[in-house]
C-alpha cells in the first residue's frame, strides 16, 4: 500500500508528513512564517518582520505557561529566556496563534498600582 506523501520519524515518537505546510505565526508580531513539519526553523532563523528568534519556546507546541518549567515535554531541559533561540531537542512547530505569555511580576505590580491609584 503506497501513501501519497512520504512519512518520516523525528526525535520524538510522533509521525509527521514531509512537506506539509504548518500554520506558524511569530509570537511577537503574529506574522505568518513559512515552515513545514520536515523543515524546522534553524537556531539562527529570525522573523523577517520584527527580527524575533523563530526557534524559541513561544513558537513551540510544548510551551504552556501553566506547566512545570512552562513546558509540556517532561524530558526537556529548563530554558529561562523563552523568547530567545535555544538548543532544545524537543522543539516542534506550534500551529496557529501564539499562546498567552506569563507576565513578569514587575508588570503585574505596575498594573495593580495603576488600578488602585487615586
Amino acid at each position: 500500500m503506497a501513501f501519497p506523501v512520504e512519512f518520516s520519524k523525528i526525535t520524538t515518537p510522533f509521525l509527521v508528513l514531509k512537506g506539509v505546510k504548518m500554520d506558524l505565526t511569530c509570537f511577537n508580531c503574529e506574522t505568518h512564517l513559512d515552515y513545514s513539519a520536515s523543515n524546522k526553523p534553524a537556531r539562527g532563523d529570525t522573523c523577517p518582520n520584527c527580527g524575533s528568534d523563530v526557534r524559541c519556546c513561544y513558537n513551540c507546541k510544548f510551551y504552556d505557561s501553566s506547566a512545570y518549567n512552562e513546558c509540556l515535554e517532561t524530558q526537556a531541559e529548563r530554558v529561562l529566556d523563552k523568547e530567545r533561540a535555544n538548543f532544545c531537542d524537543y522543539f516542534q512547530i506550534r500551529e496557529g496563534k501564539p499562546p498567552l505569555r506569563a507576565q513578569s511580576s514587575s508588570s503585574t505590580l505596575k498594573q495593580l498600582d495603576d488600578l488602585f491609584k487615586k
